[in-house]
């Protein structure tokens, strides 16, 4: 299991559209990916889960795999987040 921390800076957080950019992405993987914020910790792979945080712009999130391809979907995770959803 492998974490990071990073913070979203796109306009809109993670609602509608970018959640849906990034749970597709979280589906690649066979690794479980979750998100975390403060104490809560949901599915990556829910867009309920994703939603209900309420992850706004300048929020600090940790995305967490586990699995076989853990390292590989962190990478791709991170870098989802960083290109703000390619906005």
């Amino acid at each position: 299991m492998i974490s990071r921390e990073v913070v979203v800076q796109n306009q809109v957080g993670l609602h509608a559209r970018p959640a849906t950019f990034f749970i597709q992405k979280a589906n690649e993987f066979k690794s479980s990916i979750w998100v975390k914020k403060g104490e809560r910790k949901v599915n990556a792979k829910s867009l309920l889960g994703v939603l209900s945080l309420g992850i706004s712009k300048g929020t600090e999130i940790t995305i967490i795999a586990d699995g076989v391809d853990e390292e590989i979907a962190i990478e791709a995770m991170v870098k989802l987040i960083n290109s703000n959803f390619e906005e």
